[in-house]
């Protein structure tokens, strides 16, 4: 499948399941996703991870399943956030996240944060999936029971070549 085909696909069955609003930065690795859901859905552009995560969890308050998009940099400027409010009120949003700092990235500043992606979010208590294409409907059906029927954060990993991003 072709990236833009994975962004459509992501972007289909990300709307299937009722996500929405979505929250996020711009990002190079996601700008195949940003076009796809600019163009179908409700995308507001937030210019810091972590205010966007403040954004979602009030849009989640108002029952609603919001999404923040972001690259893993941003990740490490959420901690607090996440840590603080989404985690221990279990308050519902999908994270999708792009991978930097993992094969094809191999740019010095994304390294670090390519290592602790995953196990941070692992000990935050967010549940993770890395997105394959071969399994794009299977994962999103199992944000869709976590986030909008379980009413709990989530995340789903971008990485680079998923949708197209080369080095």
């Amino acid at each position: 499948m072709a990236a833009l085909d994975c962004a459509s696909a992501l972007s289909d069955a990300l709307l299937e399941h009722e996500f929405a609003p979505f929250f996020g930065t711009p990002c190079g690795i996601l700008a195949p996703l940003y076009s796809r859901l600019e163009a179908a859905a409700d995308l507001w552009t937030i210019s810091r991870e972590d205010n966007a995560v403040g954004v979602a969890a009030g849009a989640a308050m108002a029952g609603r399943s919001p999404v923040v998009l972001m690259q893993n940099s941003g990740l490490g400027q959420s901690v607090n956030a996440l840590a603080s409010l989404v985690v221990p009120y279990r308050i519902p949003m999908l994270l999708i996240i792009s991978l930097r700092g993992i094969p094809p990235d191999f740019t010095t500043e994304n390294i670090v944060m390519g290592r602790l992606t995953e196990p941070l979010l692992r000990e935050a208590g967010i549940p993770t999936a890395r997105l394959a294409e071969e399994n794009l409907a299977a994962q999103t059906d199992w944000a869709g029971r976590l986030v909008v029927e379980d009413r709990r954060p989530a995340a789903l990993l971008v990485p680079p070549a998923l949708l197209g991003w080369q080095a």
